[in-house]
């Protein structure tokens, strides 16, 4: 497990396009779960595009205590994984989770060894060969997070990856990521639509709405009492 501390700090981050605008301040303590929540449009994606910086922001970005601001997305020490989960289809499972370790993919025996051990974590042993097109949407979400877990990154940050699963299929690996997550002692920025994924995956709620970015407060406390803002999204 990683130290104690914030993992995560925001400081006067702003991202501008055209008519929109978003700044954000706050901090993400280590080991933390936060559910990021809003409309769509809000400006969810934009934010943890921003903090992994695939987004053009001003402002300062700091993990695990380290300022990132003008450091390239893969030297920040984070994880992102998107909607569509990043598989290539032309390659296998061992190759696509081995992405984690060698972009080149000139995988070593070990290398390869860690890419299966990786796939069994995450309930897809014997599944190494195979390619995204011949396993199920589930199957590829699993795999996506086999390397994250190879990465070992102390800061996830997950764009929906679920979004297209069924209810039962998206809480099963909610509880994966969750697990995993965990053996990493990895923090996680988690955006979703559905209020019961925050409530079954997070300790933490953070709002978006309209590029304003409120600093994270636990789930119970913000579902107990939203803001104005957060309970008209939520139908209450």
């Amino acid at each position: 497990m990683r130290g104690g501390g914030d993992m995560l700090d925001v400081e006067d981050l702003t991202v501008r396009q055209g008519d929109f605008a978003m700044t954000a301040q706050f901090s993400v303590a280590q080991g933390a779960r936060v559910a990021v929540i809003g409309p769509s449009g809000a400006g969810k994606s934009t934010l943890l595009g921003a903090i992994g910086g695939y987004v053009p922001a001003t402002g300062r970005v700091r993990v695990a205590g380290r300022d990132v601001t003008d450091a390239a997305p893969d030297q920040r020490g984070i994880a992102m994984l998107f909607q569509d989960g990043n598989l290539f289809p032309h390659l296998t499972l061992e190759q696509n989770v081995g992405l984690g370790l060698r972009p080149t993919l000139r995988l070593r025996a070990q290398e390869r060894e860690r890419a299966r051990d990786a796939l069994k974590q995450v309930g897809l042993g014997g599944y190494a060969d195979r390619r995204p097109g011949d396993i199920s949407g589930g199957q590829q979400s699993r795999a996506a997070l086999a390397r994250i877990l190879l990465q070992d990154r102390p800061l996830l940050l997950l764009d929906e990856p679920f979004a297209a699963l069924g209810p039962a299929l998206r809480a099963e690996m909610l509880d994966l990521t969750s697990t995993v997550a965990r053996d990493m002692g990895a923090t996680v920025l988690m955006i979703t639509h559905a209020p019961e994924d925050a409530e079954r995956a997070a300790d933490q709620v953070l709002f978006v709405d309209q590029g304003r970015v409120d600093a994270p407060r636990p789930v119970a406390e913000i579902m107990a009492n939203p803001p104005e803002a957060l309970r008209a999204y939520l139908g209450r």
